[in-house]
């Protein structure tokens, strides 16, 4: 899967020179925490986030009343917070490469570009929606947890049994194990029957770590 599939496609965006106060609202009315900055020419040259209005904000133990607070955040303007030149992908980068940038450089969204225009944008809430769905975790069913050795032929060794029982897997996903030897797996079959599961998988797992419906 690729950026273009999970990105928001055309993204509010706002001005260089608009007030942060004029952001804020922005943001509240479009229900969204950072906005692309855009120069005249529709080009990208920033991004702003709620969290850089919040530590530019006076604090609330300020003496400054709350006329002389509003009257200097309305002078504050987007291009004095705005994050510069912004780290960008493109939506063919895959979904994983995109929060791997993410982690890797503790970046809490990505602009998404074509040559000098944005077309999306990606974040982190993006992202944690597709762990939710690879993890199945709106579907009910029996969730388990267990180690198999990490050599060719593991994941159907484990799925064909569930298969051949007439169950169905919702997900399965693989991850480091305790040392290069093993994998760490999480799958989630549609039943709530535990005691099946549990009575197809122990005899082809490694070990079993934990399971439940879920």
């Amino acid at each position: 899967m690729t950026v273009e599939y999970r990105m928001t496609k055309n993204p509010v965006t706002i001005g260089p020179d608009e007030s942060i106060v004029e952001a804020s609202e922005l943001m509240k009315k479009e229900k969204v925490h950072r906005l692309p900055v855009l120069d005249k020419d529709k080009k990208l040259i920033g991004v702003i986030s709620e969290k850089d209005i919040l530590f530019a904000s006076p604090s609330p133990a300020s003496s400054l009343s709350i006329h002389e607070m509003a009257y200097l955040l309305s002078q504050l303007t987007v291009r004095k917070l705005m994050t510069k030149n912004p780290r960008t992908i493109t939506k063919d980068v895959p979904v994983e490469e995109a929060a791997r940038m993410m982690v890797d450089e503790d970046l809490s969204c990505l602009p998404v570009v074509e040559g000098d225009t944005l077309v999306g944008i990606v974040s982190k809430s993006d992202l944690f929606k597709i762990l939710i769905e690879l993890f199945g975790a709106r579907n009910k069913g029996v969730r388990v947890t267990f180690f198999l050795d990490d050599k060719p032929g593991q994941i159907s060794r484990v799925s064909k049994p569930v298969s051949d029982a007439g169950e169905d897997i919702i997900a399965f996903g693989t991850f480091m194990g305790t040392d290069p030897s093993n994998r760490l797996c999480t799958m989630k079959v549609a039943t709530e029957d535990k005691d099946k599961v549990l009575e197809i998988l122990k005899p082809v797992a490694k070990s079993i770590e934990d399971i439940r419906i879920s």
